[in-house]
């Protein structure tokens, strides 16, 4: 009978344990499952259509990434089979895409058949958790109405000259100074090499702060954030890349398990999805608290005049902050890479400035006027994005059943992407020197004349062509007129004729570059140059 009490306490404690376990088991045997199910719906795809059984060189190479053997970067790659192709046209089978860099085919997908050829549900859907329903993931009436919206604010003269007091304070105030500053670092030491600097950084945070400005009408200083500002940005650029990343996979099925388990790359995009949307959000509430569109002109404060919904909002700020920061800062960056290899282009760009504005330091406004009198700044600046434009290719989703100009059958739901990068190293489209970075080929009698969109498409063409691109190009030359004729910038360790790019939704190198500069020495006195 002494033993029953014992047994009895045994028993209980039993039933206890398997109690306290019973939640984790349960849990366990679900997740079993899912995943058995998930296996199972993937072989069953694999049963139907294995996109990989495609035996194809041009599939086999992406497959295994055996063209790294011989290219740095998959856009070199595709640069390389376009130039191959006589129809200027490859199909990757496994990704069920067609590449192009044929300037008829381009026409034909962003003009004569722009109905056919939108964004797409799948291109919607790979970028959905980064961009939303903004402006650059949508069609149809939800893109007709913010392309209305914003091409009638960034037509108004009040937002263009508020645009240039913007850049010129940007220009006065923050950049100039931190590139005097940084060429001064280490005189009376004896190095007087200057402190190195990530130019990429740089000019990230420069375009942001205008962008910021210009199109939400806040300074990034004003913001109420839980982190530094800079936590926000490398988490938007982590979202980009890793959104990018996502058209890289041959399956979509398979970033759709992954964002469903939150694995691996997928569960770093929620998260630094959940830190863009918390910048956004403040935006949204600093300028509600700045009164919002009672007292704004800027682009933010027309949309919350005719949208309530707040993520909707938020979709409107991500893709403007994308088209405002990433793609600026890309093109500049690309533009004094190369300018550190061709400091003939930059003594050229010297000589057009004083000519055109004088040899004034000052950034006034009668510079900024004069800007679109620099031909030969116009002609440097389209050369440098020929060669490295800041969106290297661009996709769109067959609607129906089509036959492009070289005769490439497209069945619908294809995908296909016109290659900027690659369009700019055609030798058929810019003859046989279209490697050289020469901003003469843009050059009419001392005059800049613009070549068509479809062989030129950086800034798109036809009915989606860019509605930020003067504001762009005013801020880049402005830009470009202050630092050159100030500092001499050298690239360290990094060179135009080899780039390494990392992934993302705009031309990003990869480690960033390094750069050394150097205060020119027809300057003179201790203050900045402007």
């Amino acid at each position: 009978m002494a033993a029953e009490p014992g047994a009895l306490a045994l028993h209980e404690a039993a039933r206890a344990l398997a109690a306290s376990v019973q939640p984790q088991v349960a849990a366990v045997l679900f997740v079993s499952a899912a995943c058995t199910v998930a296996l199972a719906a993937l072989l069953a795809v694999l049963r139907l259509r294995p996109p990989w059984w495609c035996a194809c060189p041009v599939c086999e190479a992406y497959l295994t990434a055996s063209w790294a053997g011989e290219f740095d970067n998959l856009c070199d790659w595709y640069a390389h089979l376009l130039r191959a192709s006589p129809a200027q046209t490859v199909h990757v089978h496994v990704l069920r895409n067609v590449l192009t860099a044929n300037p008829a085919t381009v026409d034909h997908m962003l003009r004569a058949r722009f109905d056919n050829y939108p964004k797409g549900a799948p291109f919607s859907a790979i970028l959905a958790d980064f961009l939303g329903r903004g402006i650059f993931n949508v069609d149809g009436d939800a893109w007709l109405f913010q392309r209305k919206l914003a091409a009638a604010e960034l037509a108004s003269p009040a937002l263009r000259a508020f645009a240039v007091r913007v850049v010129a304070s940007e220009l006065r105030s923050r950049l100039v100074p931190l590139l005097d500053s940084a060429s001064r670092e280490g005189r009376g030491r004896g190095r007087g090499r200057g402190r190195v600097l990530d130019l990429q950084d740089v000019f990230r945070r420069f375009a942001f702060d205008c962008i910021c400005k210009i199109s939400f009408g806040l300074d990034p200083g004003c913001l109420e954030l839980s982190m530094p500002v800079s936590s926000f940005e490398n988490a938007f650029d982590v979202a980009s890349t890793l959104s990018a990343r996502r058209a890289t996979v041959p399956m979509q099925i398979i970033w759709r398990l992954k964002r469903f388990f939150s694995l691996g790359d997928e569960r770093k995009l929620r998260d630094a999805v959940r830190l863009v949307d918390r910048l956004a959000e403040e935006v949204i509430r600093q300028r509600r608290k700045l009164g919002g569109v009672a007292s704004g002109s800027d682009l933010l404060s027309r949309f919350m005049g005719s949208i309530n919904d707040d993520k909707y909002l938020r979709d409107i700020v991500v893709s403007f902050m994308l088209a405002g920061r990433d793609t600026v800062a890309s093109a500049l960056t690309a533009f004094f890479l190369l300018l550190s290899d061709h400091p003939e282009v930059a003594a050229a760009i010297r000589d057009e400035v004083a000519r055109v504005a004088g040899d004034a330091d000052r950034l006034t406004a009668s510079t900024f006027h004069k800007l679109k009198d620099m031909h030969y700044v116009h002609a440097a600046l389209y050369e440098s994005m020929r060669l490295f434009p800041p969106v290297q290719f661009d996709s769109k989703f067959a609607a129906g059943d089509d036959k492009l100009p070289d005769g490439t059958a497209v069945a619908k739901g294809t995908r296909v992407t016109y290659h900027a990068y690659a369009m700019g190293r055609m030798e058929s489209v810019w003859g046989p020197d279209c490697g050289e970075f020469r901003p003469e080929r843009w050059l009419r009698d001392g005059r800049f004349v613009p070549e068509s969109p479809y062989r030129y498409p950086v800034f798109q063409g036809g009915a989606r062509v860019c509605i930020g691109k003067e504001l762009a190009l005013m801020e880049m030359k402005a830009v470009i007129v202050a630092v050159v004729r100030s500092f001499d910038v050298e690239a360290i360790e990094r060179s135009s004729r080899r780039p390494r790019f990392a992934p993302g939704l705009t031309a990003t190198f990869a480690g960033g570059v390094p750069v050394r500069v150097r205060r020119r020495a027809r300057e003179s006195g201790d203050g900045p140059p402007i």
